[in-house]
């Protein structure tokens, strides 16, 4: 027997309040993934390090591959699928990232977005110097880093 329990965490997810029964060690992307469905959170390292997996957790970025769900209780979580408008209407940053060509193979998106939009909610109008530390946790494989940095500086309302 491993002695470990099963929980139960309520929290906030993209809007609205949520129940999950998970094991004390569940990692918050297996849960955002397998048992949300949410799979615009990506796993690239599962080690915190690439940030493919990046959420915004109470205003602020976190790794979910490196939080785990029970840390997450009370708390509200934000995903790439909670951006865009009831209408479809895509958020700011995924228009400014559409625009600027950001994407290429677009495995790290989700986590250069979710990066994005929690430094436009601090700060509004970043230089391109502030937005380029901001967005420093995530990695692309495909060396797209500009693109990103000028959709970043669009959704700003800043020239690219």
């Amino acid at each position: 027997m491993s002695g470990r329990q099963v929980i139960e965490v309520r929290f906030t997810l993209n809007g609205d309040s949520t129940v999950s029964r998970v094991d004390e060690c569940d990692r918050l992307l297996d849960l955002l993934r397998y048992g949300q469905g949410l799979t615009g959170t990506k796993e690239g390292c599962g080690e915190g390090e690439c940030g493919a997996c990046t959420v915004i957790i109470d205003g602020i970025t976190n790794y979910s591959c490196s939080t785990l769900t029970h840390s997450v209780r009370t708390r509200t979580v934000r995903t790439v699928e909670g951006l865009q408008a009831a209408d479809g209407t895509l958020h700011p940053v995924q228009q400014a990232f559409i625009d600027e060509l950001s994407p290429q193979c677009g495995f790290c998106t989700p986590g250069q977005v979710m990066s994005a939009v929690a430094l436009l909610e601090e700060n509004a109008s970043p230089t391109r110097e502030e937005a380029r530390q901001a967005m420093s946790g995530n990695l692309c494989r495909c060396g797209a880093y500009d693109h990103y940095l000028n959709g970043v500086m669009r959704a700003s309302g800043q020239n690219s």
